[in-house]
């Protein structure tokens, strides 16, 4: 794993910098700016007091976190958020309470998300009049088999 530079413009001065609970994790966690409680099925865009400045040729992913989504149904509503290399404005997460009867509460400083840096290739589209073919095909959702349990 190597590391990249990334720039971060603290919006909100008193909130720590993202940070890697393991040295060998994908994600940097991601802080609430705010205290907030979400409603069960509610979703709600979530400031995190920081901005940053992508690297040309990455993209910054915002991710649920595992723990929030299996104790308390949140997960991130346009999973995984995108932010673009030209985006400078405060990262924001789409909170979702998937949750039919618990409302969840957040306090300012609590993990809410995961950023991942990936880097991206852009696809140079040409039309064709018909594709390679494959063992696969156009076998789409399901067509491997479902196995479920009863």
């Amino acid at each position: 794993m190597h590391r990249i530079h990334l720039p971060v413009q603290q919006l909100d001065p008193e909130l720590p910098l993202p940070r890697y609970a393991h040295h060998d994790d994908a994600g940097a966690d991601l802080l609430c700016a705010e205290n907030l409680t979400l409603q069960p099925g509610e979703r709600r865009l979530v400031p995190t007091g920081l901005a940053v400045a992508i690297p040309e040729g990455w993209v910054g992913l915002v991710h649920p976190r595992s723990g929030l989504a299996v104790k308390h149904g949140v997960t991130v509503g346009n999973a995984p958020g995108t932010i673009d290399p030209g985006y400078r404005g405060e990262v924001k997460v789409l909170l979702v309470n998937t949750d039919r009867t618990e409302a969840v509460t957040f306090s300012r400083g609590d993990r809410i998300a995961q950023l991942l840096l990936q880097e991206v290739a852009q696809a140079e589209f040409s039309p064709v009049d018909e594709l390679p073919e494959t063992v696969r095909g156009a076998g789409g959702f399901g067509s491997s088999g479902v196995k479920t349990s009863a």
